[in-house]
């Protein structure tokens, strides 16, 4: 249960501003806040954070304890690297109104942004990594479907960026002391 509200809390956290869900907003301003655009954002949220928590178990299967605390540490650094960069939201130009090729965009950014990385993390670190993955899949859920209900403009007025810098700090400092309890365990 706390890989599952970690994850929840987590990654609905590192999702607010992110490229995701200033992609979504986009779509839902440009192209009209449709059910079939939600359910498709709900979708590769539950694919992504499913992905992710499949790699992330299996990894730490393979590995001895204190190389899955590294690795653990490792994920936790990429997503406060990915959580610093800035985040620019181009204008859309794609006339495209296909739900299938809006979903594979979608996806291949979430499998590769901080929020998921987060849900590698938990599921090497969770005892049931299933929940992790469900956790994620929810949080990221949520912070899809508030950028597809805000809309881009709405969601630029929030201060994002400053949280996302925050959250970066907090995670690369969790990540030195996950790595430094790894590196120095006795035992």
């Amino acid at each position: 249960m706390d890989g599952f509200l970690l994850a929840l809390m987590l990654v609905f956290a590192l999702a607010m501003g992110g490229r995701d869900q200033m992609l979504v907003a986009q779509w839902s301003s440009v192209l009209g806040a449709s059910a079939q655009l939600l359910a498709i954002a709900v979708l590769c949220a539950a694919l992504s954070a499913g992905a992710m928590a499949w790699i992330g178990a299996e990894f730490a299967a393979l590995l001895p304890r204190r190389a899955g605390q590294m690795l653990v540490a490792f994920a936790l650094a990429v997503a406060a690297v990915e959580l610093a960069l800035p985040v620019r939201a181009k204008p859309l130009h794609e006339p495209t109104r296909s739900i299938g090729a809006l979903g594979a965009v979608l996806l291949a950014r979430q499998l590769s942004d901080g929020a998921r990385f987060a849900v590698f993390a938990l599921a090497a670190w969770s005892l049931w990594p299933a929940m992790a993955g469900l956790g994620g899949a929810l949080g990221g859920a949520a912070a899809l479907g508030m950028g597809w209900g805000a809309g881009a403009a709405r969601l630029a007025r929030l201060p994002l960026r400053t949280v996302r810098i925050g959250l970066a700090v907090c995670l690369g400092t969790a990540a030195l002391f996950v790595g430094l309890g790894a590196r120095f365990a006795i035992g």
